[in-house]
């Protein structure tokens, strides 16, 4: 998934998506790895969009992150 915005963006919503949603951002990674096997990652924003009536901006940084994390761990292996 490509960013339409910089690295510090990202990094920025990140760290706003505690304060403004009231869980932690590992709490969010979890959501998204226990939620439905979806394949494209829109259709994996659009999820957590419904289910968590999140902005659709957090739900982008969300699902990014969580891929980002998932493609480092299978490079560490």
């Amino acid at each position: 998934m490509s960013l339409m915005y910089s690295t510090e963006t990202h990094q920025n919503l990140l760290s706003r998506i505690p304060a403004v949603t009231g869980r932690p951002l590992e709490a969010w990674l979890k959501a998204v790895d226990d939620g439905p096997s979806l394949r494209h990652c829109e259709d994996k924003i659009d999820w957590l969009r419904r289910e968590y009536d999140i902005s659709y901006g957090y739900a982008k940084a969300l699902v990014h992150e969580y891929d980002l994390r998932r493609a480092a761990a299978r490079m560490s292996k």
